[in-house]
């Protein structure tokens, strides 16, 4: 199961949104990359991803990821964070 903070919902919101400004079909994919877990450009969900809500934007989740979708300093990286994880301060990004 994947939760969302509130700061990532918005992340990976806008970031919908931008990209549907150049691609109608564009989506946002959250993976495993060589990196960690990473959000993704994608015309549709991979194989068995899971669609996510978050409000009038639908994320795909790469299957077997669970765990606590936030955010980390520097520059807005999301990060992947065990269940049950707390959330991190927004600070001067609310």
């Amino acid at each position: 199961m994947i939760e969302v903070t509130e700061w990532a919902r918005d992340i990976l919101t806008r970031s919908h949104a931008a990209a549907r400004r150049f691609n109608s079909e564009a989506t946002i994919r959250l993976a495993r990359t060589s990196k960690g877990v990473e959000a993704l450009l994608a015309e549709g969900p991979d194989g068995e991803d899971q669609p996510v809500e978050l409000g009038e934007a639908t994320v795909y989740v790469e299957a077997g990821l669970e765990g606590l979708v936030d955010v980390e300093e520097p520059h807005d990286r999301l990060v992947l964070k065990p269940p049950g994880s707390p959330h991190n301060p927004r600070g001067d990004h609310g």
